[in-house]
C-alpha cells in the first residue's frame, strides 16, 4: 500500500483502488523484478511525500524521469547530492540566472530546497526503464498525474503550473480555475531548450504572481537543507 504521510493519504485513497492503477502497480511489479527501473520504488512518490496538498504554491511539471543510474529520486529535474546537474537541470539553471542573476552551484542539483517552499516538482509518468526514454509511457502514470492536477486545480489558493514539455503541455486542459497561472514552455532538455525555454522567464512571472497575491516569493537559490 503506498503511503505518502500527508494529506495525500486521504485525497488519492480512492484513486489507488481503481482497476487502471491495480493494473499499474502489477505492470511496475514486474518491470522493477526484471530491471534496472529509476528511480528506486521507496523515492517514486517524493514530489507527493515531499509537498503536501495544502502547501503546494507552483507545480514544475516534466515529463519522465531521469533514466540513466542514480539521477531520479522522485522530484522532476532533480538529482541527490553527489550527482553531477545532467543537462536539463542545467539549462533550468542557466534559465535562472538570465531571469534572477542567480549563480547555482555547478556540482550540486538536488532540488529540496524548492519543495520546502511549496514547489511541487513533479513528472507526467513517474517511473521509466534504464535506458529507455519513455518506456513507461501510457501504462496509467498519466491517468494519476491528471488526477492530482485535477485535485490541485480545486484548491482556492492561486498556484503556479509550469508545465515544461509536451506531455507537460497537454495537462493545461485540466486547469480551469482562472485563480490559477499557467506558463508553458519547451522542455529544458538541449533537444528543445533552445526553441523557448531560455528566455520564458517562468521564475521571475512566478514570482511576480505569487507577490501580487499576497504570497512569499519563491528563493529558486539551489542550496542544500
Amino acid at each position: 500500500m503506498v503511503h505518502f504521510g500527508n494529506e495525500w493519504d486521504v485525497l488519492l485513497a480512492d484513486e489507488l483502488q481503481k482497476p487502471y492503477y491495480q493494473e499499474l502497480r502489477r505492470f511496475l511489479a514486474a518491470e522493477y523484478r526484471q530491471g534496472p527501473v529509476h528511480p528506486d520504488q521507496h523515492d517514486i512518490f517524493n514530489a507527493l511525500r515531499y509537498t503536501t496538498y495544502s502547501a503546494v504554491r507552483v507545480v514544475i511539471l516534466g515529463q519522465d524521469p531521469y533514466h540513466g543510474p542514480g539521477q531520479a529520486h522522485g522530484l522532476s529535474f532533480s538529482v541527490r547530492a553527489g550527482v553531477p546537474p545532467p543537462p536539463s537541470l542545467q539549462n533550468i539553471y542557466k534559465e535562472t540566472e538570465t531571469d534572477l542573476g542567480i549563480r547555482q552551484p555547478r556540482d550540486f542539483g538536488e532540488l529540496t530546497c524548492w519543495t520546502r517552499q511549496g514547489v511541487m516538482l513533479l513528472n507526467t509518468v513517474l517511473t521509466v526503464r534504464e535506458g529507455q526514454a519513455g518506456s513507461h509511457h501510457d501504462r496509467g502514470w498519466e491517468r494519476f498525474t491528471d488526477h492530482v492536477i485535477e485535485m490541485l486545480d480545486l484548491r482556492e489558493d492561486p498556484i503556479v503550473f509550469l508545465l515544461w514539455g509536451t506531455p507537460a503541455g497537454r495537462k493545461a486542459a485540466l486547469i480551469r480555475n482562472p485563480k490559477h497561472l499557467i506558463l508553458r514552455a519547451p522542455h529544458p532538455s538541449p533537444l528543445s531548450a533552445h526553441r523557448g525555454f531560455f528566455g520564458c522567464r517562468h521564475f521571475s512571472q512566478t514570482n511576480a504572481f505569487l507577490t501580487a497575491h499576497g504570497f512569499d516569493p519563491i528563493d529558486w537559490q539551489v542550496r542544500p537543507v
